[in-house]
């Protein structure tokens, strides 16, 4: 139940700030729930944006499982676009039914590839992952932004900075006729299912919990530490790198600077209020999409600034921290 008082915990301590800035806050909590489901077109929009979120929150949830803090899902996100935009425009042309695979492959690869010089630095030199999985989104975006306004510019794009489109077999289908929905809601579906199952049932699942709570017992133990943290590393960005194909060649149809507003950050967020749970980052991914798309039908309805959003995601994350810390210590007041 600590993630659900944890939600409502920052709901409580939000109103405050609605109230603040002069608004009713039943009103204002009734038009983010009306903005995010209250429709075919909101419940659409929400769960169209959930699909990054789900995918990048279960590269969290891997990595923090075993120890290894990776930061930098935002940029391993850019980096399976990468991929999606140099295979999928052209360069490989096969039937939809290879071609789709095809495009998640390469970016999932890509996405752990960005990954293998933190993660070797953390195990052989003990380097700390945060700055450096930090630091690449850095440069991965640096990078994108180079491509895009240089030799990888569509031509037919009127001088915007954007790729040339994918071409249509790599393009995710929709789920409903009219809509933004794709395909990539059952991809992060099935993700979520198998890495759930891989953590629950089978003895790398194992390896990674036993290394999270304890490398040195799981060292003595037999199960190779450093062997775990890399494979984990890799999954870990791999995941990430799949969303970014699902935003790429799914959602808009071509690489642009702005494909993330911040998924792979947010994704930090979705993992911790599912406790690191892979199922339950399915509810904590549309939860937290909900939130983004009400508070925007919430701040034109009564003039609330949308960064109210970032203040209930920030404080749920908070509030999550706390009561996961309440459940796991006894606090005791000594005179």
């Amino acid at each position: 139940m600590a993630p659900f008082w944890a939600v409502l915990a920052s709901m409580v301590l939000c109103a405050a700030l609605i109230s603040w800035a002069g608004a009713s806050v039943f009103q204002a909590y009734g038009l983010l729930v009306k903005g995010a489901f209250g429709s075919s077109f909101a419940i659409n929009e929400t769960l169209t944006r959930s699909i990054p979120l789900i995918l990048t929150g279960l590269a969290v949830s891997v990595a923090f499982r075993a120890k290894f803090y990776n930061i930098g899902a935002e940029g391993q996100l850019y980096v399976g676009a990468l991929a999606a935009t140099y295979f999928g425009t052209g360069l490989i042309t096969l039937p939809s039914g290879l071609m789709i695979p095809f495009l998640i492959l390469m970016g999932a690869l890509a996405g752990g590839a960005l990954l293998i010089v933190p993660v070797l630095l953390k195990t052989h030199f003990k380097v700390d992952e945060v700055v450096t999985t930090l630091l690449l989104n850095f440069v991965v975006l640096l990078v994108v932004s180079y491509l895009i306004e240089g030799p990888w510019k569509d031509p037919m794009s009127l001088g915007w900075p954007q790729a040339a489109s994918i071409i249509d077999e790599g393009v995710l289908p929709t789920l409903l006729a009219k809509g933004r929905l794709h395909f990539g809601l059952i991809v992060a579906l099935i993700f979520a299912v198998v890495i759930w199952l891989m953590m629950k049932y089978s003895v790398f699942g194992y390896e990674i919990r036993a290394v999270g709570l304890n490398a040195k017992a799981a060292e003595f133990a037999g199960i190779k530490v450093n062997r775990t943290v890399i494979l984990t590393a890799l999954i870990s960005g791999g995941l990430a790198g799949v969303a970014g194909v699902s935003e790429t060649a799914g959602l808009k149809g071509y690489l642009t600077l702005d494909l993330s507003p911040g998924f792979g950050y947010t994704g930090i967020a979705v993992a911790m209020l599912a406790q690191l749970n892979p199922l339950a980052v399915i509810p904590s991914a549309i939860f937290l999409s909900a939130v983004y798309v009400g508070s925007d039908a919430m701040s034109r309805a009564v003039n609330i600034p949308t960064y109210i959003a970032d203040v209930l995601v920030g404080v749920s994350v908070l509030a999550v921290l706390c009561s996961v810390m309440f459940s796991q210590y006894k606090v005791r007041w000594l005179k």
